[in-house]
């Protein structure tokens, strides 16, 4: 069939078994289109069990930098049986797949508008290793050879970077290059290369990094000053406390002593791990602990300890879809309510949400100054996607100048010159807070009973109803003031007249944008935008919401998390805030986002019934 050439903006997926070694292959190929300066992003999508299930590596190339998943695949390298049938469904008109030949394909699985591509990949591996699991190894590596035949990736980028992967492992430099090589020269030989997806050197990632979340997020931990984490495992939140460790291994131990400045303890459980954040906290050390909706469900208790005791504390939870067990290795914003008030009774907690890598960083490291500003539990909400799927980011940067915000903190001096009595909950300021000290801090003054049951102002016990309501009112003082601390909303405008916005928080900010920017591009609808980045909202999301007839709330779960909390927080109505929804596991894509708000519109605008005509641009 005649086929356009596509350079640089197309989408491939790998599908593999579990277990077989084929993340590293992939996340190889994937490394590979960066280094060629193209804008690539890789999303892992694999089960929760160890091995034997169906497991996919989606990449997506875009030179114009959209990084959010487009939807649809057009080349697929079909490394399953189990899987084939509904790999080959899933592609596009005029698609590639690309599969094992050792085997005849079943000609069931022919589509007349996709073209089909044998490389006899295990006949070779057999032919050049004995070994049966060299064999699956290195099978890996021939495909991600002739994948990068038949686009066009330079050979010596590839080969470069299998040195990069197995340094200090020198002796299987040479026999993974050799399988690449029998794999680009198979495809080079047999097919005419490249293909019509093809890509070509470009300059538009200078200065990017690639990262995954979970590292950014243990990065800023150690940047925000935190010594002490403690963590029971869960997906898809280790490898935040993995990172944590790594750094700290790097920049917390003293050159001199060789003496470790960091603790980090794995619990028994997650209500443990909690516990020892407050109690760490507690004693003046900077105190976090990354978990998952499971686990955080676990440390409610404690959390509400935190809030009422006012003890600062930084959890990071990196979402995954439930409820329940759900699907541990799935991703969702499914977290977004329990996390604004979780615990009994009357509970609001500071939350935070990173879209990207470089967010991830610098919010986890924000989070330790708001929590000691504000004596309260800060929760940074990440999720499966951002948190373990590398990503082209901004690089991070630091200001070696600042200088951590520990709050209100009575020093022993002050208490020394303090002629009123110390009261660990008065309102000294108007803003909700007060001070408090560190243990020890004075040998007599500054003392006081950390308590979770209702208290004066002084912390001594009391059930009298006047000191219990002074006390919530005065928390209800403290969420006013966290308004002005919080990270604020971006906001993007068409520059014109628009009634129509869209909202967007986390992870769903990359198709968001993409899909906002094709509606205006494809279809001539122009909408305002804006990116919500914290709980409490700040005034500029109440405005931005008010200046629009209608706004679009895109989201990743089922019962609309944000819309919710948007309308109970603000009191906005129902009918004006409309909810775009994905919640299959998978993360949300452009193409579903575009379809969807350009349906409302086109019915909206047909519809006499709906009120008022939306206005778009």
């Amino acid at each position: 069939m005649k086929r356009d050439i596509v350079i640089n903006q197309f989408v491939v997926r790998f599908a593999n078994v579990n277990g077989t070694g084929s993340a590293s292959a992939n996340k190889l190929f994937s490394k590979a289109i960066f280094r060629m300066g193209i804008p690539v992003s890789p999303k892992n999508i694999f089960p929760s069990n160890i091995q034997g299930l169906p497991t996919w590596y989606e990449v997506r190339i875009n030179e114009k930098g959209f990084l959010g998943r487009r939807g649809g695949i057009d080349v697929m390298v079909g490394m399953n049986p189990q899987s084939m049938a509904r790999d080959i469904a899933k592609l596009e008109r005029e698609a590639y797949f690309i599969y094992d030949s050792t085997k005849p394909l079943d000609k069931r699985l022919l589509r007349d508008d996709i073209d089909f591509i044998g490389i006899p990949f295990m006949e070779m591996c057999r032919a050049e290793y004995s070994d049966e699991r060299q064999q699956q190894l290195f099978r890996n590596i021939m495909y991600v050879g002739s994948l990068g035949a038949l686009l066009g990736v330079e050979l010596d980028v590839l080969t470069d970077l299998i040195a990069v992967q197995f340094k200090g492992k020198e002796k299987l430099i040479a026999p993974n290059v050799r399988a690449l090589e029998i794999g680009f020269d198979h495809a080079i030989q047999n097919f005419d290369c490249p293909i019509t997806f093809r890509v070509e050197r470009r300059s538009n990632v200078d200065g990017k990094i690639m990262m995954d979340g979970n590292t950014a997020c243990g990065l800023g931990a150690v940047y925000g000053g935190a010594t002490v984490a403690a963590w029971y495992p869960i997906t898809p939140s280790t490898s935040v406390v993995d990172a944590f460790s790594r750094y700290c291994r790097r920049l917390r131990i003293d050159a001199e002593t060789g003496k470790k400045n960091f603790a980090i303890m794995q619990a028994e459980d997650e209500l443990a791990a909690i516990g020892m954040v407050i109690g760490a906290a507690w004693n003046g050390a900077r105190a976090f602990t990354a978990t998952s909706g499971p686990g955080f469900s676990l440390m409610n208790e404690f959390i509400g300890l935190a809030y009422f005791a006012e003890i600062p504390s930084v959890i990071i939870n990196v979402q995954r879809a439930g409820p329940s067990t759900g699907m541990p290795t799935r991703t969702q914003q499914s977290d977004v309510l329990y996390c604004a008030y979780a615990s009994h009774g009357d509970t609001k907690h500071v939350c935070l949400y990173p879209s990207t890598p470089k967010e991830c960083f610098e919010f986890t490291a924000i989070a330790f100054d708001l929590t000691d500003r504000l004596q309260t539990p800060v929760i940074v909400l990440s999720d499966l996607d951002l948190g373990m799927n590398e990503c082209v980011s901004d690089p991070l940067e630091w200001d070696d100048e600042k200088r951590y915000d520990r709050g209100k903190v009575y020093t022993a001096e002050d208490l020394e010159n303090m002629t009123e009595k110390f009261g660990r909950y008065l309102d000294v300021d108007g803003d909700g807070i007060p001070y408090r000290t560190y243990p020890g801090t004075h040998p007599t003054k500054g003392s006081f009973f950390t308590r979770g049951t209702s208290k004066d102002e002084y912390a001594i016990y009391s059930e009298g109803t006047q000191p219990y309501v002074a006390n919530m009112d005065r928390l209800l003082r403290k969420w006013e003031t966290a308004r002005e601390h919080v990270p604020p909303p971006v906001i993007r405008t068409t520059g014109q007249p628009c009634t129509v916005g869209v909202v967007y928080y986390g992870t769903s900010e990359a198709a968001t944008l993409e899909a906002i920017y094709h509606l205006h591009d494809l279809h001539g609808i122009s909408l305002d935008s804006m990116g919500i980045k914290a709980l409490p909202f700040s005034n500029e999301v109440a405005e931005f919401i008010d200046a629009h007839d209608y706004v679009f709330v895109i989201e990743q779960n089922r019962d609309a998390q944000m819309r919710t909390l948007l309308v109970n927080e603000l009191d906005f109505r129902h009918d004006q805030l409309v909810s775009v929804l994905h919640y299959d596991g998978s993360p949300i894509t452009a193409r579903y986002i575009r379809r969807e708000i350009r349906n409302w519109i086109l019915q909206t605008t047909m519809s006499p019934r709906r009120g008022r005509k939306p206005k778009t641009r």
